[in-house]
């Protein structure tokens, strides 16, 4: 914006100069063409810092996206974890509960049916 902001001045300061001054101390006395081209140049000027501020704007949300994302696939992989240690812990629970039964898990030898 700073940048923005100086072109601005820069500009009012130029055309008031050569719109108010008497002729002898216009350092731009002829202000047909130049003024034209003048004008397109500054819509250019003026619309480049907007557009890079923009583009700054939009960069400072991908980067708060990027880490809402990062702290919710934190908070997932903890939470996996955690699951994971609780399946853990009932798959203990199931060996010792069959240890202790002594049940054989063996698939029965059978008649093939065809």
């Amino acid at each position: 914006m700073g940048f923005f902001l100086t072109v601005l001045i820069w500009t009012v300061i130029w055309l008031a100069w050569n719109l108010l001054v008497p002729r002898a101390l216009q350092f731009d006395p002829p202000m047909a063409f130049a003024f034209w081209l003048f004008i397109s140049n500054l819509i250019q000027l003026l619309l480049m810092p907007l557009i890079m501020v923009g583009q700054n704007v939009q960069g400072r949300h991908s980067e708060l996206r990027a880490d809402n994302d990062l702290e919710i696939n934190i908070k997932a992989e903890q939470e996996i974890e955690v699951i994971l240690q609780h399946l853990e812990y009932q798959n203990a629970i199931l060996i010792a509960m069959v240890e202790k039964l002594d049940v054989n898990f063996e698939k029965p030898v059978g008649r093939r049916v065809d």
